[in-house]
């Protein structure tokens, strides 16, 4: 009897990982949550809570808290901005990047040269910080110069 209710509880118990892991994400009050129907195509904004989607919906989560991002060099100048990403503006986003899940870009790069880390969503906020064109989905709060 006591093997049959430890077969019976570590079924239950992966059951209930599988529908967690497959059916539930959990936003915080300082992130957002770009959702992806991969059958329909749709694409919405999930702000802060708990959500129950099915499986076939991908929800990528970004980080709205502001971050320095910097362009690295080994000289004594320096330029650094304060950005943040623009929740509202996430079809613009997802038109410009495509949907993925952002915080796994480039995972697997190496860069021993430079304490600054090229991947993840703080590399995409620096390079449309600093690229050509201008977004509405980057906020830039301020910008820091050298004292002369």
């Amino acid at each position: 009897m006591n093997k049959r209710r430890a077969i019976a509880v570590a079924c239950l118990a992966a059951s209930l990982f599988l529908v967690y892991s497959l059916f539930f994400n959990s936003l915080d009050s300082y992130e957002a949550g770009i959702a992806w129907n991969r059958i329909s195509g749709e694409v919405w904004l999930q702000g802060p809570g708990y959500y129950f989607t099915p499986p076939w919906v991908a929800v990528s989560c970004v980080d709205t808290r502001p971050r320095r991002v910097c362009v690295t060099t080994a000289g004594r100048g320096f330029n650094c901005k304060l950005v943040r990403f623009v929740p509202e503006a996430y079809r613009e986003f997802v038109a410009v990047e495509g949907f993925r899940y952002y915080w796994w870009s480039n995972r697997l790069s190496f860069n021993s040269g430079y304490d600054e880390e090229y991947r993840g969503m703080r590399d995409l906020l620096r390079g449309h910080a600093y690229g050509t064109s201008k977004y509405s989905f980057i906020a830039t709060l301020q910008e820091y110069a050298p004292s002369q």
